[in-house]
């Protein structure tokens, strides 16, 4: 199931991170790109369910039909978690983007009402059965990475979230573009589109 050299995509799932939103500057840039330069292809940027089991449901429901030649998945923070699980169950490619390596650990400090990023008035719980469908999701994936050519995992040293060296261990094999400093929200995503579409070769 690894993709076949120079495969370009056809078909490509955004899953964003946790307070997330499609409306994230990383999804709307790359997705603004797609629109401008490949309009034929499938799309797809939901907005997640604070779940994480639900959250996967509705990334397998959304993609349920897509093969595996010519799918690929962009995953940020905990979405780069789900991602990882996809692209190991589904043998896509993917691209992480300061991807979570240990959320039931990180957000076991975050429990009960949550604000949105880009909406102040939205509002969600995340609740303490939350944490055990991360490790659910966790145990399900491989530990280390069974084709780690069909990853490209973009991590900041300047991430002030997520430690850049776990991150780093997690994607060994993997081709890693490691940042000089940069941020959680790499908010210089406009100089590293280049390197994700060339990467996806859509």
């Amino acid at each position: 199931m690894t993709p076949a050299p120079g495969q370009t995509t056809q078909r490509l799932l955004y899953l964003h991170g946790f307070r997330s939103s499609p409306r994230s500057f990383k999804a709307q840039r790359l997705g603004a790109w797609l629109a401008a330069h490949r309009p034929g292809l499938t799309w797809c940027c939901p907005q997640l369910p604070p779940s994480p089991r639900e959250a996967m449901a509705l990334a397998r429901e959304l993609t349920a039909h897509w093969p595996h030649a010519g799918s690929a998945v962009v995953g940020s923070s905990l979405g780069g978690f789900y991602a990882l699980a996809l692209v190991e169950e589904r043998g896509w490619r993917g691209v992480l983007l300061n991807p979570a390596v240990h959320p039931a650990r990180d957000l076991a400090a975050h429990m009960g009402e949550q604000q949105a990023f880009h909406d102040p008035a939205e509002r969600f719980f995340f609740r303490p059965e939350y944490i055990d469908q991360l490790r659910e999701i966790a145990c399900a994936t491989p530990p280390r990475l069974t084709h780690p050519e069909r990853i490209l995992a973009i991590i900041a040293r300047g991430d002030e979230v997520l430690d850049w060296r776990e991150m780093a261990a997690r994607c060994t094999g993997a081709r890693i573009e490691l940042l000089e400093g940069g941020d959680h929200a790499l908010s210089n995503f406009d100089e590293l589109l280049p390197t994700v579409i060339g990467f996806l070769n859509p």
